[in-house]
């Protein structure tokens, strides 16, 4: 049997697996509920990456920079944008030059093989779990699959340290990506916004109001919630 594939009508947001590392339902709520709040930490994040999209795609030290590519895997079912790729250029003696798996691409108008290597941009630093080297991967298995080349490291940019972290995609990460996705697929087909539980990492969540994890039944739906705060006010009553 052929591997099972995704249609591009049930293509995912790759950006939905860092929420769904940090909490299934800030995931759920963003993606499912369409809710959304900014604060300060989610707007430095937003202008970050405004600055990363307005920038054109250039050389720098023999490496060829794209900003802004739109990826997409019919095998996680995810698609996205990439902030930056680097394709670097690959020395290869290799007898069979149309061979690119190990040996690279070729650029239109360009010499030569070039290796793509995923660059993100986040806001603060380095986080403890996983959230942005699971988006990372995705991004590179987004890339070997659309381009048929191994991509085995790319690189996390954080604002606050402004440094860079390299990411090697080994086979822990990569099995930890496949099954985010397939969990992101799961919750979203689900149709249920997970119960709210409060942990200290809600304090920095910019849906703590809507999510409100400290109240006695935050475990229902946004709408439901907000229905019953109106019918309150107007003097209804719901069943």
């Amino acid at each position: 049997m052929g591997e099972v594939t995704y249609p591009e009508s049930e293509l995912l947001p790759l950006s939905a697996l860092q929420h769904l590392v940090f909490c299934a339902r800030q995931c759920a709520l963003i993606h499912l509920e369409q809710a959304w709040e900014e604060n300060a930490l989610t707007a430095e994040g937003r202008i970050l990456h405004e600055k990363t999209d307005s920038a054109k795609a250039e050389w720098r030290g023999g490496v060829r920079i794209a900003r802004s590519l739109r990826i997409r895997s019919l095998r996680l079912g995810l698609a996205g944008v990439a902030d930056v790729v680097e394709f670097h250029p690959v020395d290869t003696d290799s007898d069979n030059p149309d061979d690119t798996s190990e040996a690279g691409v070729a650029l239109p108008g360009m010499r030569g093989r070039w290796r793509p290597f995923p660059v993100e941009y986040k806001r603060g630093k380095a986080k403890k779990d996983d959230s942005d080297r699971a988006q990372l991967c995705a991004q590179a298995l987004c890339l070997e699959e659309m381009l048929g080349v191994a991509v085995p490291a790319g690189a996390l940019f954080y604002g606050e340290t402004r440094r860079r972290l390299d990411v090697a995609f080994d086979a822990r990460l990569r099995g930890r990506t496949v099954a985010l996705a397939e969990e992101l697929h799961t919750l979203m087909a689900s149709r249920v916004t997970p119960q709210a539980e409060y942990e200290a990492k809600c304090d920095r969540c910019s849906l703590i109001e809507i999510c409100m994890p400290k109240l006695p039944g935050s475990s229902g739906r946004v709408d439901r919630f907000v229905a019953k705060a109106i019918a309150a006010a107007i003097g209804e009553r719901l069943p």
